[in-house]
């Protein structure tokens, strides 16, 4: 046996799911695990983002418990076996990578990531538009970049990055009218188009608007809770001038330190 440990977490899930198992495992399904497949996901995400490497051999374990979990239940239902899912994923590694198992020649990354589009475009011919196959479930940040990219691979491009500038502006301009005129859905749906703009500026410039954002996140959280540690009365005292003070002490402080 290669990898024993592999087997054991098989067997332990089957048991819990099993006659005399875990009331809790038994009584699961993929929708009510949907949530922990998420979370799980992202707290790996979370372990890499921090180069945490002995939290990321345990997040993995978390996502990987996922995967045997879903394959377990997909099984007692007489749909498939985890045996299947590995084979499956084999198979499509294999005829994806005919640089690496075949005779085909490809020198640099960006020719494997065409060919591999190319090959994936070869298997999915139940899909007719180019924008068929984006997931439904991830962000709505995600999902933008997605079809952004999707649609440029096609040509479907801003003639330079000033006309995409320049776009984003309109949408400004566009957002500023709907505020004007009190529209509230006129107002989101503005909202939305500064966005989507915003993230073809990112990918224009091959930044993971995704990755920005999150990165953004984390400084703002860094700031303010610097600025918690700063503040020499409660915040609902504070006025915006003495926020601004403060906040500019939090960032320079966070940043020296």
């Amino acid at each position: 046996m290669k990898y024993p440990e592999i087997e054991k977490l098989i067997d332990i899930i089957a048991v819990l799911r099993g006659e005399n198992g875990c009331p809790w495992d038994r009584e699961q399904t993929h929708k009510s695990l949907r949530p922990n497949m998420l979370e799980e996901a992202y707290e790996a995400v979370d372990a890499i983002d921090d180069g945490d490497m002995e939290n990321l051999r345990e997040e993995l374990g978390d996502v990987l418990l996922q995967v045997v979990l879903h394959s377990q239940i997909a099984k007692d239902e007489g749909i498939f076996d985890i045996e299947e899912v590995a084979r499956e994923l084999s198979a499509k590694l294999i005829h994806r990578h005919p640089h690496v198992f075949g005779s085909a020649h490809i020198d640099s990354a960006e020719d494997v990531v065409k060919a591999w589009d190319n090959i994936k475009k070869e298997e999915k011919t139940d899909r007719k538009s180019v924008l068929d196959g984006i997931s439904k479930s991830q962000s709505a940040l995600m999902s933008a970049q997605k079809i952004s990219k999707k649609v440029v691979k096609v040509g479907f491009e801003w003639d330079s990055v000033e006309s995409l500038k320049e776009c984003i502006k309109s949408e400004y301009k566009e957002f500023e009218e709907a505020v004007a005129s009190g529209d509230k859905e006129h107002m989101e749906d503005e909202m939305g188009d500064i966005l989507f703009a915003t993230v073809n500026l990112a990918r224009w410039y091959k930044i993971d608007a995704e990755q920005a954002l999150i990165t953004s996140n984390k400084k703002f959280i860094r700031r303010f809770k610097k600025m918690e540690e700063l503040k020499t009365k409660p915040f609902e005292e504070y006025s915006y001038e003495e926020f601004d003070r403060l906040w500019k002490r939090a960032k320079v402080e966070t940043e020296n330190g």
